[in-house]
């Protein structure tokens, strides 16, 4: 099977020029641009030369501009047929909890958190790993997804232990968030878990950041109010656990409940 246009483009950025770069990230942003405007116009709106964007086709191993724009046309395509065809139930939950924190948040893909979600409930462990600045919002989903699930981990702010990570299998799914400045735990956890099998989800402010070009899955924050935006989207993501599997996270909670009454946790 022929890896798709994003799929190349990640596969290929490490090894690209700084100026084909600024043109995969300018095509993978706007997608619909690049499937119908000319090599001079992605060029211009790219800020390189016509000449440049040629030239990321060939190093992308294509026969040309018109074969890149081709295979972009395709999955532009795809994806809005896909996107017009999403469980309706999924959308108008991911819309309801958006209205809150719109102001936070960049657009979120609809597939990509409907792949995020299933794989998080499927998972036999979760590993949420945040570093620095972003450890906030990584301890936020880890206490909130501890409420709906069993098996579910945390990195430290500064570091993480391997001894924790080797027990991750093809089964199991890392979450790491990594928004600028991008710190080298985030992108080491996200390589290791790779090298485990595990499924990679990177909570990050573009696709082409160093951990989302090797996320399997990626779901984009805003950039405006960095852990506003990263605890907008945590919230997202558990809401819809929530509802997507109802039952197991109902008989969880009430469990918790329980617990909480007999240890006396809460006032009321």
């Amino acid at each position: 099977m022929n890896p798709s246009f994003q799929e190349l483009i990640k596969h290929k950025f490490p090894d690209l020029s700084r100026g084909q770069k600024k043109v995969a990230e300018f095509l993978v942003n706007f997608m619909e641009k690049g499937s119908l405007y000319t090599a001079g116009q992605i060029g211009k709106e790219a800020g390189v030369s016509e000449t440049t964007v040629i030239r990321l086709a060939y190093a992308l191993g294509l026969n040309g501009f018109s074969d890149l724009q081709e295979l972009m046309r395709k999955e532009w395509l795809s994806s809005a047929e896909s996107k017009e065809a999403a469980n309706k139930t999924a959308a108008d939950s991911a819309a309801e909890e958006k209205k809150p924190f719109s102001e936070w948040l960049s657009p979120v893909d609809e597939k990509d958190l409907s792949q995020a979600v299933d794989a998080l409930i499927k998972s036999d462990q979760v590993y949420i790993a945040g570093f620095r600045e972003s450890h906030t919002a990584a301890y936020w989903l880890y206490y909130k997804m501890n409420q709906l699930r069993n098996h579910v981990l945390l990195s430290f702010p500064t570091g993480f232990l391997l001894e924790t990570l080797c027990n991750l299998t093809s089964a199991s799914t890392v979450v790491v968030f990594s928004l600028p400045r991008y710190t080298k735990e985030a992108l080491e956890v996200a390589q290791q878990a790779k090298k485990q099998g595990a499924k990679v989800i990177a909570i990050t402010d573009r696709r082409l950041s160093p951990v989302g070009q090797i996320a399997d899955i990626t779901l984009l924050a805003g950039t405006t109010e960095h852990i506003l935006s990263l605890l907008a989207l945590s919230q997202i993501v558990i809401s819809s656990m929530q509802k997507r599997d109802e039952k197991t996270a109902g008989k969880r909670q009430e469990h918790l409940e329980k617990l909480y009454t007999e240890q006396g946790i809460f006032l009321e």
